[in-house]
């Protein structure tokens, strides 16, 4: 397992998902997103086909499943523990997945060699002063030429949890309650296409979104 080298950058977004470790794919549950989900399932793992891969984030590895179907390899990484030993239970080759812990910011500790990352739900918890840095520690650790996928949601009335506050940086926060009755409040920012693009535009050499009524799929290259 790799050596964790730094702090988290988020330490109450972290706490929060330790403690929603077990009800975390409830998420994917919601019926009115199924069949944009049933297409992402596919997607993903076709634009990550033969690559090895660096997945950000991943949580307890419900994407990691299926980008393992096609792709070489699958570094995977999460700085909460308790959503990687879920991670670790799920029926995945250990020749070809490897979870170990690290900040999903910072990426200290990542190793050398993959060609191709994936963020799912990831880029909507950094925070817009992070954003510059986890992009650039992001290229920074992929080989040349390497094909990125972000993947995160559409702010959708009705469906989406709704925000509770705005900071003075332009961040937006939710309230979530858990199982267990605890509440918190969570950062979660909804990106314009244009935030995405300026965001992006200091490491890619070309970009497209793929926008659905639910979610949102960034694809770039790297210079």
């Amino acid at each position: 397992m790799v050596e964790l080298k730094s702090r988290s950058t988020t330490p109450h977004l972290e706490k929060y998902y330790a403690r929603r470790a077990s009800e975390y794919e409830k998420v994917y549950e919601k019926p009115e997103r199924q069949l944009e989900l049933a297409w992402l399932k596919t997607r993903v793992p076709e634009l990550l086909r033969g690559r090895t891969v660096l997945e950000v984030a991943c949580g307890t590895g419900y994407w990691t499943q299926f980008i393992a179907k096609e792709a070489r390899q699958v570094y995977a990484c999460d700085i909460n523990e308790p959503v990687l030993e879920i991670a670790r239970e799920k029926a995945l080759p250990a020749s070809k997945v490897h979870f170990f812990r690290a900040d999903a910011v910072s990426l200290d500790g990542v190793p050398a060699g993959c060609n191709a990352a994936f963020a799912g739900f990831w880029w909507s918890h950094v925070k817009n002063d992070d954003l510059s840095r986890f992009v650039a520690n992001l290229g920074a650790r992929l080989e040349r030429g390497s094909q990125v996928v972000v993947l995160d949601n559409c702010y959708v009335e009705g469906s989406s949890t709704p925000i509770s506050r705005r900071d003075e940086d332009g961040n937006t926060y939710q309230r979530r309650l858990l199982s267990t009755g605890e509440e918190y409040e969570v950062l979660k920012n909804f990106p314009t296409h244009g935030e995405l693009a300026d965001a992006v535009r200091p490491i890619a050499r070309e970009a497209r979104l793929e926008s659905l009524q639910y979610y949102w799929l960034l694809v770039f290259t790297l210079r």
